[in-house]
């Protein structure tokens, strides 16, 4: 009979591309990962994994091997969710994936209430950028994503996945201390066309926005810095490197160097819980999610 943690970590090779990567997602280290493969490799007589370069591929074999375990795993979830269910207590091990901001500004508050509330249940928290945590969860490797949207940019939902709103984070247009518009109280789209840009990378969902929007109003961003932690971008601007579009969430106190502006309309992304269909009734998901909302007003950052 085939070993279902064996199985588990042959699915999560095959949902996160790498054994480091997957070991991560596990909570595992990478050779317990490999030790897990290799026995499972001896007990079907099949070689699953075959090195690639520095990394390693899945065989046509174990991709079906994989597709099997997804399948199990979802028969497990879905006794566990039941089990769960009828206990009424949020229980068992919650799999989170939250982009950095929420997971600095959001996540500690939420988490440490729901430990202290429901000790039974066992939340454990990666960093994943919103892109990545959708589908995550579509292909069960994780129970939970907090992920975000832009007004202009709507996040698709893949099927068998549901989402509910937390909150809306407001951004603003932070400036050198120095810089003409660090006097204005607001600022208009149509003003930023001839300004040194400091974004995150292209292909992440801030940097979309950013481009799109500029671009629809008549100007090519000129982006010189980019930078995937908004306390980088911080420091960049305050070094009088540029400007920023950063959200207020999780973004602390800025330094005397930098000056916040409003743009006019005010820019928005909206958080978003997602979790998979067939484990909506349980407890675990329903009350993070309520505890995520309930967090929400006491750390969305207000001028």
């Amino acid at each position: 009979m085939l070993d279902l943690g064996r199985l588990r970590a042959l699915h999560a090779v095959s949902v996160h591309g790498t054994v480091g990567a997957a070991a991560a997602a596990l909570g595992y280290t990478p050779s317990a990962v490999s030790q897990q493969i290799a026995k499972l490799e001896r007990e079907t007589r099949t070689t699953l994994l075959e090195r690639q370069g520095r990394g390693v591929r899945l065989t046509d074999e174990a991709h079906q091997l994989a597709a099997t375990a997804q399948q199990l795993l979802s028969l497990v979830e879905e006794a566990e969710v039941r089990l769960e269910e009828r206990r009424g207590e949020p229980s068992g091990r919650l799999a989170i994936a939250c982009f950095a901001s929420a997971a600095r500004g959001l996540m500690p508050l939420a988490l440490a209430d729901l430990a202290r509330r429901h000790p039974c249940l066992d939340a454990r928290l990666q960093e994943v950028d919103p892109h990545l945590s959708i589908e995550l969860v579509a292909r069960g490797a994780i129970d939970l994503a907090v992920a975000h949207d832009w007004d202009i940019a709507p996040m698709p939902t893949p099927p068998g996945v549901e989402q509910a709103v937390i909150g809306d984070d407001l951004c603003d247009v932070l400036v050198p201390a120095g810089h003409p518009l660090a006097a204005a109280r607001t600022v208009r789209r149509e003003e930023l066309g001839q300004e040194r840009w400091i974004s995150q990378p292209p292909g992440t969902v801030c940097h979309d926005w950013l481009m799109r929007t500029l671009r629809a109003s008549g100007h090519e961003p000129l982006v010189v810095h980019r930078a995937e932690e908004n306390h980088t971008q911080v420091a960049l601007v305050a070094a009088g490197l540029g400007i920023a579009l950063v959200p207020r969430l999780g973004r602390g106190p800025l330094p005397p160097e930098v000056t916040a502006v409003q743009l006019d309309p005010v820019p928005m992304r909206r958080l978003r819980a997602l979790w998979r269909t067939g484990a909506a009734r349980r407890p675990a998901i329903t009350e993070t999610v309520r505890t995520l909302q309930a967090w929400w007003p006491r750390v969305a950052h207000r001028p």
